[in-house]
């Protein structure tokens, strides 16, 4: 008779969990709906609140760029592709390509370390979400562009000299105590 009266537990148990089960179902039908809307409502907006060296999706700089291919080699997923080309009259670096897959992008921040003047770097963007992987190939050149060359003092001209300032910012937080490229030093005042 054991195991009749197991089997009938059984059975018991099955009905009780189910109607316990149905019991919440039902009580959420007599609930008023309660949906927080994205973007959360905040004072600030979120990228505004996110650190100086926050990894979000990947920004170039082309009128700093040297075309150096360091960002490309240090990339370990290959999502960095750059195409240098040299003008056979003035002999100058041309960059005829730049692209970068999101997609396959992990947001390590590899590709910005080596850049000797911050012009990739990450931005405070992090929606990134989109319907086909072709559209998350950020292509930042159209047309060929002539890669920087760095001057020997500072750069004199206002409208590169900013950009400039901020990529080297950029690498100035970036660079570790004892590495290769130093903090700024303070002045004392």
């Amino acid at each position: 008779m054991s195991a009749v009266s197991e089997y009938v537990g059984n059975i018991k148990d099955a009905v009780t969990s189910i109607f316990e089960g149905m019991a919440v179902t039902a009580s959420h039908f007599m609930r008023k709906p309660y949906t927080v809307q994205y973007p959360d409502r905040m004072p600030v907006r979120v990228q505004d609140t996110l650190p100086f060296r926050y990894r979000g999706i990947l920004e170039v700089d082309l009128e700093i760029c040297t075309g150096c291919l360091a960002c490309e080699r240090a990339c370990p997923i290959d999502c960095v592709v750059i195409v240098v080309d040299k003008d056979p009259q003035t002999r100058q670096m041309l960059l005829s390509q730049f692209d970068i897959d999101i997609a396959k992008c992990m947001y390590c921040g590899l590709c910005s370390e080596p850049c000797p003047t911050g012009s990739i770097h990450h931005t405070t963007e992090f929606e990134g979400a989109d319907y086909s992987l072709e559209s998350l190939i950020r292509r930042f050149v159209k047309d060929p562009v002539m890669a920087y060359k760095p001057k020997k003092g500072p750069e004199t001209d206002p409208q590169i000299a900013p950009i400039l300032n901020r990529g080297m910012t950029y690498l100035d937080q970036w660079a570790q105590p004892g590495g290769e490229k130093p903090a700024a030093e303070e002045e004392p005042a």
